[in-house]
């Protein structure tokens, strides 16, 4: 059973994925997980909402790629909702660029990426950002896609 998407778009792009690649990216990230039919809303945004949202959320006065915002259910009610990731179409395109990276490459790692911290996952320290980057690293190579943190030095 795949992900639930909700795919919300709050930005004109010409390069924006479409539902399709969405989904296979959250189910991806989901196979093996313990939330088969999860529920996912994605909201493509430019960089003043990110900008808004980073600053209201993380005291963050700057736009960012993705923000992770996990569901916590009231108790005694059960769903698999996962939560929201919030994606400026902009900054992935910028950071493609900036890393010389193919842009549908980046638009999948941010997705991953944010989809592991709704389960969560997290890189505060490095002993979590070395199991989270793994994991990344390993769901995109079953999709054929480059590790991304290989070129850093």
């Amino acid at each position: 059973m795949s992900a639930l998407l909700d795919l919300q778009v709050a930005c004109e792009n010409e390069q924006l994925p479409t539902a399709d690649h969405f989904q296979l990216w959250l189910d991806a990230a989901l196979d093996g997980a313990d939330h088969p039919g999860a529920e996912i809303t994605i909201r493509l945004v430019n960089r003043k909402e990110s900008q808004q949202l980073n600053h209201q959320y993380r005291n963050r006065d700057s736009s960012t790629n993705v923000l992770s915002f996990p569901f916590e259910a009231p108790a005694g009610i059960q769903m698999d909702l996962l939560g929201d990731l919030v994606i400026c179409a902009q900054v992935v395109e910028q950071e493609s660029q900036q890393q010389n990276k193919p842009v549908m490459h980046h638009w999948a790692h941010m997705t991953i990426h944010g989809t592991l911290h709704l389960l969560g996952y997290d890189h505060i320290d490095d002993k979590d950002a070395e199991r989270m980057e793994a994991l990344e690293i390993a769901i995109l190579a079953k999709l054929a896609i480059d590790d991304p943190y290989q070129d850093r030095e």
